[in-house]
């Protein structure tokens, strides 16, 4: 896939996140080209500018002399890799590496093109630096873990070589490439900028769409199971409050259950209202896909963004001090994709409390026969609460808190980076509170029998019939919620459709 990183969508990234190969084309490749040899120019007239032959941070106003340069990126480098905890996992590192593509492929970053051709041989090789997924604070560009990165190109750390963790200069040994010597401007590039956290946000919108969209799926199973109303998904409510996303999920449920046998069983009972988590899922559900939406198109923007700093401009030999840097757009959003997802979670979660209940569904309690010798479903259902309530905390928006770094003079920072890995932890959570409720929906639908739940819904009961055999006895059911956990993450229940465009 050839990328141009001034036209990028949201497919592209998807794409990439899913391991696509890519390589920037040859009309970005010359922008930075020119880019590079206008950091040359300004350095040969002697002008000072800001990272390319003075200090960083309070130490901004420190010139350095023409034959310290290289020095002074090497210890950028070395200085700023100091970041902490477990390793960002391989797909976001290697999206991470793709977005950092992007941005200096817009041709204002200064960087030479080996620089390039080394990010991208990383991609080419399958070898990934192992970077801290913890000590950035999303202003001043994700500093240490884009650190993290560039030293795995001049030997430092450790990379995983498709699969095998290994020094970086070993590694670099073995695929034949040499340690990269950094020049004038090129290490506060490949630093500054916001690509690890758009990487995990994206991570997390990714697999919030694939929550969302099993979601909708074991909703409307939930419907059937518990002979809820078709009703208020009639078109024309939706259409009457206008919100796009609503309007969307209310579609998408009626076009699950047409056809349902067990729809069609109870079309004159004398049933009113259900419950708001089965009647309201397309003003809840349809909310947050709204969310989703807004954030994903933040996150296309930011994902092609140049966001180092200072910034150059070819055609004037001008390089511009600023704040691109600054990850507010990508904080907020991943904010939002974390409130989204928790929202996801806890609706499913009170279908399947519903449907458990024999008071509220008719159905046998806790969805097992002999219940009291048996518990059922009463325990997977506590677990969906607990990854509730987790997400629920997670959910706090990191995007309100700041604090000083670097004496004072990066006194306000963004927090992206943690607000995207709590909104990445949401949706793995959120995924196996809907496994549970695929199993309570599935087991609720067998209870109709002989009556058929529709053609589509057929589909995604198989799906869950494929890792979690039904049962008329309590027996061992985590294995069966993982695997469930695991096929929502993976996607098997997005029928192909994809929510966000």
């Amino acid at each position: 896939m050839k990328l141009n990183p001034e036209a990028i969508d949201l497919g592209t990234l998807r794409q990439l996140w899913a391991g696509a190969d890519a390589q920037l084309d040859r009309a970005t490749m010359r922008r930075v080209a020119d880019a590079a040899a206008s950091v040359g120019r300004i350095v040969a007239s002697g002008e000072t500018v800001y990272g390319v032959n003075t200090g960083f941070g309070s130490l901004a106003n420190t010139r350095i002399p023409d034959e310290r340069l290289a020095e002074l990126q090497h210890n950028l480098i070395l200085s700023h890799s100091a970041g902490l905890g477990d390793p960002l996992p391989r797909h976001v590192t290697r999206l991470m590496i793709a977005l950092k593509l992007l941005g200096l492929g817009r041709g204002h970053s200064g960087v030479r093109t080996l620089v390039v051709e080394a990010l991208q041989a990383l991609l080419d090789k399958d070898a990934m630096p192992l970077i801290p997924a913890q000590g950035s604070v999303g202003a001043s560009g994700d500093l240490a873990p884009l650190a993290h990165m560039t030293a795995a190109l001049m030997g430092y750390g450790r990379i995983d070589l498709c699969g095998k963790v290994m020094a970086a200069g070993a590694a670099l040994q073995e695929l034949g490439m040499d340690p990269i010597q950094l020049g004038p401007k090129e290490g506060l590039a490949l630093i500054n900028g916001t690509q690890a956290s758009t990487a995990i946000a994206l991570d997390a919108l990714f697999a919030g769409e694939r929550v969302f969209a099993a979601a909708v799926a074991a909703g409307a199973l939930s419907v059937d199971a518990l002979k809820a109303s078709v009703k208020p998904f009639d078109p024309r409510l939706s259409k009457l409050r206008g919100q796009p996303g609503q309007i969307r999920v209310a579609a998408e449920i009626a076009a699950l259950l047409d056809g349902s046998e067990i729809l069609a069983s109870h079309g004159r009972c004398g049933r009113v209202q259900d419950p708001y988590s089965f009647r309201c899922q397309p003003q809840v559900m349809g909310a947050a896909l709204d969310l989703l939406t807004n954030a994903a198109r933040t996150l296309v923007i930011e994902a092609a963004a140049v966001t180092d700093n200072p910034i150059l401009f070819p055609d004037s030999d001008e390089a511009i001090s600023g704040g691109n840097f600054h990850a507010q757009p990508v904080a907020f959003a991943a904010d939002i994709i974390a409130m989204a997802s928790c929202e996801v979670g806890s609706i499913s979660e009170r279908r399947t409390a519903v449907l458990i209940d024999p008071k509220m569904s008719g159905l046998p309690p806790f969805l097992v026969e002999d219940s009291g010798i048996n518990s059922g479903l009463m325990i997977p259902q506590v677990t969906a609460a607990a990854l509730v309530s987790e997400n629920k905390s997670l959910a706090f928006p990191a995007s309100v808190d700041s604090i000083p770094t670097s004496a004072g003079q990066e006194d306000h920072v963004s927090m992206a980076p943690i607000a995207a890995r709590k909104a990445a932890q949401i949706a793995r959570n959120a995924a196996g509170v809907i496994a549970v409720e695929l199993i309570a929906a599935a087991k609720g639908v067998d209870c109709h029998a002989p009556l058929k739940t529709s053609a589509k819904l057929q589909q995604v009961h198989s799906k869950v019939r494929d890792v979690s055999p039904g049962f008329t006895s309590d027996r061992y059911l985590a294995d069966d919620m993982a695997a469930l956990q695991a096929a929502v993450l993976a996607g098997e229940f997005c029928a192909g459709e994809e929510f966000l465009a």
